[in-house]
Order: C-alpha cells, then structure tokens, then sequence
C-alpha cells in the first residue's frame, strides 16, 4: 500500500472544499422558470402527488438513490469508542465509496446517541429520506438490537456492514477456497476468534450456507465460548461448545477453518502446523492480522490464505459487498436485505471469481494471469465486473423472495444501467494509478526547474508510481526544494551539463547522428543537442535508461514534439501523430482528439487520428469505442469546408476500417445525445450506442472544448496522451498543476507497462 504522512491525509481531507462529499444539483437552475419549477411554486405540485400515494416520492425526488450512512461512533475502525462527530470522516469515505463504486448518493448522519432506544427512535424518524440506510460502526451488543429493530420496524433495505460485509465476502472466500481443497462446508471444523458482531453474522452466514453448529467452536478475549461458562450473553450462548477445550491452541488442533477476527498476532506458526490438512486461515484483523502473510506460507504449504490487507492475495474487502448490495436493492426497491440477498451474493462472488479474469484487472495488480486457485478465491476490488454481476443476483433474490416493491422487467436494460453508472466516476484513472504502483517505472522529469514538475516528481515517488529522474542543476533543484518543503530523498538529479555526463553525451550524439544522417544530422549538431533537456531525457528513453519522459511545463509544444519524432520516432506502420485527453465527466469518461498537434490535418490525417484514438482507447482502456466526428453541421447539410472534409474523413473509414464503430459529421450536442440523434438520424451507424469519443475537425476546435469544460468545472481532464510515438513520450500543457503531472506521470508509467511488461 502507498505510504503516507500525518499531514498526507489531514491535508487531503482540508485542501479546497473541506470533506469528501458534496451535494449537486440535478436539475437545470439558471432562471427565473427553473427556480419556480424547483420551489414554490412548482414545488407543491409533486408534493400533493406524493400525499395521495408515498412511493411518488421515488418518481419525484431522490429518495430511491439515496443512502444514509448512520453512525454513533463508538466501535470506529481500529479507533473503538472515539465518538460521533470523530467518527464523520469514516463517514464520509463510506459515502465516497457508494458513490463511485454503485453511483449512489450518501448523506452521513452522526448521531450522538450512545442508548439504543433512542439511536433507533432517531433513525426511524429520519428514514422517510432514505431509500436506504447503512449502519456503521456500532459497538456490540448494542448493534445486533439496533439493527434487528429497525429492520423490523422499517420498510427500506438496511444493513450493519461491519456485521454483514465481512460474512458476504468471507463466505464467498470460503466456499471457494473449500472447492479448491475438496471439502464440504458441512463437514468442515471452523475455529472462529472473535466474538463480536462480524463474528456473530459469519458464523450465521456459515450456517446458512451449510456448517454444522457442532463443528463450529467460536473464541472471545476470555478463550473458547464453552456451555460451562457463566459469563456468556445471549449473543454468544449460542456458539456455545461442549468440548473439553478452553484456549485457541486446544481449538484450532486438527480444524479445518480459521477465521480471525479479533487481533494482531494471536494465531502462531506452531497453531496453524496443528491444523488438518490444507487449512485454510482467514486472519482478518486490520490493521495486521492473526498471523503474518509471511509466518502463515512459511508454516505450511498446503494452506489457503486470506486477510483484509490489500498487499497480499485473498483480500477480505467490504467493499466488494456493500455498493453491490445496496444497489441491486434500491433498483428493485427491496422493503429489506434478506437472507436470500446475503446468500444471492455470497453465490455470484464466488462464482465470479471462477471466470476469465479481463487484462486491465491482470494489469491493475500487475499479474500476468489471474486464475482460480489457492491465491484468487474471491474478485478484486478494481475489477469492472462487480457491479454487474452481483447487483442484479441480489435483485433477482429480492424479487424471488417477494420482497421487491418495483421488480425489474427488462434485464438487458438494466445491465446498461449498470454499465453507464460505472462511466460516472474516475474508476479508469484508479485503475491506471493501480498499474502504475503495482510495477513503477523510471520516468524522467525534464524541467525539474519547476516548482509543479518538482512537485509532482515527489509526490508520484511517495506514492510509489515511479522512480523519478530529474533533469537540471542539483543546486537549483535543492533551493527550490527547500524553500517549498518538498522532500527529495532517494530520487535521482542528472545535471547534463557536468563532466561526468561527457561519455553518455558522446554515446548518445553517436546514436541519434547515426539514426538520423540521411536527414542531415551529423555528429557535431547530435552532441550540440545532448545540452538539451528533452533531447538528453528522451534518449534516456531510447537507450532503455529510462521508460518513460514527461516534458511540457515551459517547453513549446512544437519543438517538444519535433525532439520526440527525431529521437523516438514513430510506432511501426504509423504516419500521423496526435494527441488525446481523457475527460472525467459527471456522464462519464470521454476521448478527445486531437488536441495539440495537427492544426488542419487533410482527410488522410484526420483518418489517421480517428484510428490512432481508435486503436489507443482498446489498448489503454479496454473498452470499445463509439466515435463520432464533429462539426458544425449534420450528415451533408453544409457542402463546402471542414464539414464536407469530415465527411469525406467517415467516408473512408466506412471503407477501409469498417469494424470501427464512427458516424458523422454531426453536431456535438447530436454526437452526445442519443435519443435526439436516434430521432433524427436513425440510419446513422451509431443508432442505440453511447458516443464515448469524440474526434474533432481542428487541433484548434478540439483544444478550445476540452479547456473551455475543464474551466467550466465539474470535469477533469487527464493528458494529453501521445499517440503514435514509439516509446512513452508525454508533453503536459503549459502551467500544468501538480495534479495533471502526477496524473501524466501515472498514465506515462501505465504506458510504459502496456508497451513493457
């Protein structure tokens, strides 16, 4: 995991708007009519429709995407009793997950109320908001009777995650990870350590899928939960065992399963040697579990291992349940999460993780071929495919268990559902960051006389996306350092002007005079080149000291790019170089190009730059481009200039690359909405699909709409990335932030990955 400081995630919940949650307006506001249609007097009249008839209130407001994260904060993380108001931030990121792993929207409620009666006399006069609620962080036992009553006594989908997340995805583990190994559930010897309220509900969970009661021995912090205890709550009463055992090592002899949930180091190497053959050991406290991933392997060979830690395999992680829970809740409007709906995704978690596993998941953990076996029982948290597939099991077990008051008809339909709410964040952007970290790069720095380029070096070196190597004079690059507090330590400074460079100087002014002499360059004009931070650094790159460049802060764009094309060149059966920038927006990621380099590219480039986007988005993305080529008019109605171009530009494609999904020339508010476009152009290749990417007829039109959206807010923008050239060249906009070349950096390092692995 990335390291950080104190002051990293103090500053990362205080920089610009305090928080990590906000509220946004959904409906047009700018006039006086917008403003009378969402207040008075406009307002009254959704109002009246949901006095006559309550469930209106999901046609006309929020409520049926709406989820309240409540908490009173006394069992916080790892923190325990720290209190309501301390408990928010927690909150707060529960609310961040929602949003951009299901695309639902999270009040957080902290409630100062530590007595369970009035905590639930509180939520239930709070829950007509809602479309859902989410308890979090609730001590035991306080918790079982909170959540029992307001599941009683209410009619929306609720959960106590901290009980119920941990048991989904621990069983969905442990139903594989027993088909690995040939046992049966209800055969199996389960120690479990802890007895709090995700122990409680695994343990349920693992009834309910089958275990035996008898074969289940359950610990506490006094040893095992015996029946000749008389210290035992009606919790743990029970899990009550008979057997003549009192202490962990006497439980866990000859079991089958060990399930952790309790503290750091209490299961030893000599416990797990005493197990039965191929144990299988989930130690799942966090933030260090039961037994290290290195002491558990080093123990035995034939054991199946899990924790909650993101670094090693088998991760144990809520968040694999909860947004996918919720969200095929809400979508069926479920009076409840029931058993079959805890069970229902239990069975898709697991067989999920049985199925071909895509590149770009192989690729955000940097392994060549992830496949069902001892070290991939359940999915990862990044892959794409989660939303999709346990959301609708859950929804379907809603309705089977006849408990869906709005069954969904038409599953094609919702499946697209689905698919648009994962375009609504920057999943893409965590999944190139997840590359980068997983196999870092070098990646040279070259106006390291930046403060932003200095910066941000730092910055993706903390963060273990690259090895960073900074061009420039190390007295310069140390006071610029000092006087803005950026820590430099263990991150490579090259002045190319000393004496010791002289003998990589010469290598590199033989090497690109040779590559060049039949376009007129010679040794002496090479050498003259090397003082040069781009021409230096990119034969960096070209020599294979370095795998990727970034460049551009105050550099021309033009000559950046000719250094590029002359030190670099062009990928093989490549003639056109260009540029495109992902746009973040609220509707989704979208690809523009080209926007940097050809200023009034004829039909043959404009082509080119379509395939290139074309080709670049399979190979970055993953994901299949729909493409529309813009312009000023519609499909013929202007005959002369750039829309007959762009016409003439779709012509050839149609011709020569028909498996390219691409219409045009249109409007861009036609290439973007589907329903006008259908409408009114219903023979355009395009008809039911989603426009992702759009291919502009100008270097100028491109550039001006992506800035003019970044400037307007509500969209963020990752770029340019260079397409055409051979290795990972990439030149930043002038003034670019921090931010963007950290951004860069992680793209270049993604780059470097996909073209060396």
């Amino acid at each position: 995991m990335p390291k950080f400081t104190r002051e990293d995630a103090l500053n990362y919940h205080a920089m610009g708007k305090p928080g990590k949650i906000e509220v946004v307006p959904t409906k047009p506001y700018s006039t006086q009519l917008d403003l009378s249609l969402a207040y008075s007097p406009g307002v009254a009249e959704p109002c009246l429709e949901i006095e006559k008839d309550a469930h209106k209130a999901y046609d006309y407001t929020s409520k049926g995407n709406l989820v309240a994260v409540i908490s009173n904060g006394t069992a916080v993380l790892g923190l325990g009793n720290i209190g309501a108001m301390a408990g928010k931030p927690v909150m707060e990121g529960k609310g961040l997950l929602f949003k951009i792993f299901a695309g639902i929207d999270v009040f957080d409620i902290e409630i100062n109320e530590k007595n369970p009666q009035k905590f639930i006399e509180t939520v239930k006069a709070i829950s007509p908001t809602f479309g859902g609620i989410n308890l979090e962080d609730i001590k035991a036992p306080e918790c079982f009777e909170i959540e029992e009553t307001l599941k009683r006594e209410l009619d929306i989908p609720l959960m106590h995650d901290d009980q119920h997340g941990t048991a989904i995805i621990s069983a969905a583990g442990l139903l594989n990870a027993l088909e690995i190994i040939g046992k049966k559930i209800e055969n199996v010897r389960i120690v479990v350590n802890g007895a709090g309220a995700a122990a409680n509900s695994c343990t349920l969970l693992y009834m309910a899928l089958g275990a035996k009661l008898e074969n289940i021995v359950m610990l506490d912090s006094k040893g095992v939960i015996s029946n000749k205890r008389t210290d035992l709550n009606n919790r743990k009463k029970p899990f009550a065992t008979s057997r003549e055992i009192s202490t962990l090592t006497e439980a866990i002899k000859d079991a089958d399963v060990f399930v952790g949930l309790s503290v750091a180091d209490v299961l030893t190497k000599d416990m797990v040697r005493s197990m039965n053959v191929n144990p299988i050991v989930f130690a799942l406290a966090n933030p260090n579990p039961e037994i290290s991933y290195e002491n558990a392997m080093s123990a035995r060979n034939d054991i199946i291992f899990a924790t909650g830690r993101s670094d090693y395999p088998n991760q144990i992680n809520n968040v694999l349940g909860f947004p996918y829970i919720f969200r095929g809740a809400l979508d069926c409007r479920a009076a409840k999460i029931n058993e079959a709906m805890k069970l229902a995704a239990v069975k898709a978690l697991a067989e999920l993780a049985k199925q071909p596993v895509p590149d770009i998941v192989n690729a955000a953990y940097s392994i060549k071929k992830l496949k069902f076996g001892k070290e991939y029982i359940v999915p990862k948290p990044l892959d794409p495919r989660l939303l999709g597939v346990v959301s609708p099991a859950v929804a379907k077990a809603a309705m089977e268990s006849g408990i869906a008051q709005k069954p969904i008809k038409d599953w094609e339909n919702y499946a697209l559902s689905l698919q648009k709410i994962m375009g609504q964040d920057n999943s893409l952007m965590r999944r190139i960051y997840d590359v980068a970290r997983s196999k870092p790069k070098k990646v040279v720095f070259a106006e390291s006389g930046h403060i932003n380029m200095l910066q941000a070096a730092s910055r993706a070196f903390s963060e273990r996306i690259c090895m960073p190597i900074l061009l420039g004079n190390e007295e310069k690059i140390a006071n610029i350092a000092a006087e803005n507090d950026i820590n430099l330590d263990g991150i490579e400074i090259i002045n190319l002007r000393h004496d010791r460079e002289e003998a990589r100087r010469v290598m590199f002014a033989e090497k690109l005079s040779q590559k060049l002499a039949r376009k007129g360059m010679n040794y002496n004009e090479a050498y003259d080149k090397m003082f040069d931070r781009n021409y230096f650094g990119m034969m960096l790159v070209e020599c294979g000291m370095a795998d990727a460049l970034i460049t551009g802060v105050y550099t021309k764009y033009s000559d950046t790019i000719q250094a590029a094309q002359e030190v670099i060149g062009m990928r093989e059966g490549v003639e056109t170089i260009a540029a495109m920038n992902i746009l973040s927006t609220k509707k989704g990621n979208f690809f523009v190009a080209d926007t940097h380099f050809n200023r009034n590219p004829n039909e043959a480039k404009l082509a080119d730059i379509a395939r290139l986007t074309h080709d670049t988005i399979l190979r970055f993305i993953h994901i299949e481009p729909v493409m529309a080529m813009v312009a000023a008019s519609n499909f013929g109605q202007e005959t002369d200039g750039v829309p007959a171009n762009v016409a003439d530009v779709v012509k050839i494609l149609h011709c020569e690359n028909p498996e390219i999904i691409i219409d045009g020339e249109m409007q861009v508010n036609f290439a973007l909405n589907k329903q006008l476009r259908d409408e009114k152009y219903p023979f355009t290749r395009l008809k039911g699909k989603e426009v992702n990417t759009l291919i502009f007829p100008t270097v100028t039109s491109a550039n001006i709409a992506y800035k003019m959206l970044l400037e307007m807010g509500g969209c963020e923008s990752f770029g340019p990335i260079q397409m055409g050239l051979n290795k990972p060249i990439h030149i930043l906009d002038v003034e670019s932030s921090v931010r963007s070349i950290v951004n860069m950096t992680a793209l270049a390092v993604y780059d470097a990955v996909l073209s060396n692995p």
